[in-house]
């Protein structure tokens, strides 16, 4: 299982735009992906469910895969 923590680099938080584009990414692979914040975990290809994680600008969130590829294809977007 591959993880990264990386801080959010959005203004805005991951909210609407950031999140759908997280979930995008992710919809792109057919491994699981998830983000978790303060002992809450969601999957990452759900917009919806990466908005109730509530992570603000400067959270540190960590991406968790089988994929390796893919914890660092969300980990890279999560801190744009």
């Amino acid at each position: 299982m591959a993880s990264k923590t990386v801080t959010v680099g959005s203004k805005v938080g991951l909210h609407a735009r950031p999140a759908a584009l997280v979930a995008e990414a992710a919809g792109e692979y057919d491994d699981e992906i998830t983000l978790s914040l303060n002992g809450e975990e969601v999957d990452a290809d759900s917009a919806m469910m990466v908005m109730t994680l509530g992570a603000a600008y400067g959270d540190e969130v960590t991406v968790t895969s089988d994929n390796e590829e893919a914890v660092e294809m969300i980990a890279s977007d999560l801190d744009a």
